[in-house]
């Protein structure tokens, strides 16, 4: 069942045609990488059965669980910023008139978040191929895993991040204009 996100009043159809389909790019990958926590959950309950209840700790429970947790949260952070669900410090915010919230958003997501994640964005997408090209490998355990993989998902995931931005961007606009976020 889609996740349905609300929209402003008054935006016209390319605009709110351009703000689902993001809107549903950062639901459907938040929710496909949610599963990580499985495999995550097991690689920690197993390292901690072998370790404690068999004095056979393993090589391999340390890199991979860094792994699938960094993925895990890199990659959820466009569905929490789609789903309002990241931390506000709103003890001000929350006390201005919608208009004034929007716009005040609006302005934060051109001036500061945007500009930043398209940085983000440019400096990991480099630090990724170095690494894809390296074939680089962790070396914090003997069993020495490839990490370029891992690399690769902070650029993806700051290109999911920017395209929720412009959506939570587009949203603010409108509802400066109309004066109510729904």
């Amino acid at each position: 069942m889609a996740e349905e996100l609300k929209l402003p009043p008054g935006m016209p159809g390319p605009a709110s045609r351009l703000v689902r389909t993001i809107d549903g790019i950062s639901v459907w990958s938040g929710k496909l990488f949610a599963w990580l926590v499985i495999p995550l959950t097991g690689a920690l309950v197993y390292e901690v059965v072998a370790r404690y209840l068999f004095s056979a700790p393993t090589q391999w429970a340390f890199d991979t669980t860094y792994m699938l947790y960094g993925t895990h949260f890199m990659m959820v952070a466009a569905y929490g910023l789609a789903r309002q669900d990241h931390i506000r410090t709103d003890f001000l915010y929350r006390l201005l008139p919608v208009r004034w919230q929007a716009v005040l958003d609006t302005t934060l997501y051109l001036v500061l978040f945007i500009p930043a994640l398209v940085v983000f964005l440019w400096v990991t997408a480099d630090f990724a191929w170095e690494s894809w090209v390296q074939r680089e490998r962790s070396n914090l355990s003997a069993w020495l895993p490839p990490v370029y993989p891992l690399k690769a998902v902070l650029p993806l995931s700051a290109l999911l991040l920017l395209l929720q931005g412009i959506s939570e961007m587009i949203k603010s606009a409108y509802a400066a204009r109309g004066g109510r976020w729904e």
